[in-house]
């Protein structure tokens, strides 16, 4: 009694989340996310410092978590 093998098919998937340019922005967010952490601790005396670091957290958050929808959907 012999069996054929059969050989593998590769079948192309729709699978966006291997994409590279998401795991570039990603790493832009979280860069820009740590300046603005780090930024609140240099000189908390400068109010404009503080308002800076801040407004870069609040748009690395932004980046990021559209960027996690982007993958999802």
């Amino acid at each position: 009694m012999s069996t054929k093998v059969q050989p593998r098919v590769h079948v192309k998937t729709d699978n966006n989340a291997n994409q590279t340019h998401y795991y570039v922005n990603i790493a832009i967010a979280v860069a820009v996310g740590m300046f603005g952490v780090f930024g609140r601790f240099i000189n908390q005396d400068s109010s404009l410092l503080v308002i800076i670091a801040d407004v870069s957290l609040l748009l690395a958050v932004i980046f990021a978590v559209r960027t996690v929808f982007k993958i999802l959907k």
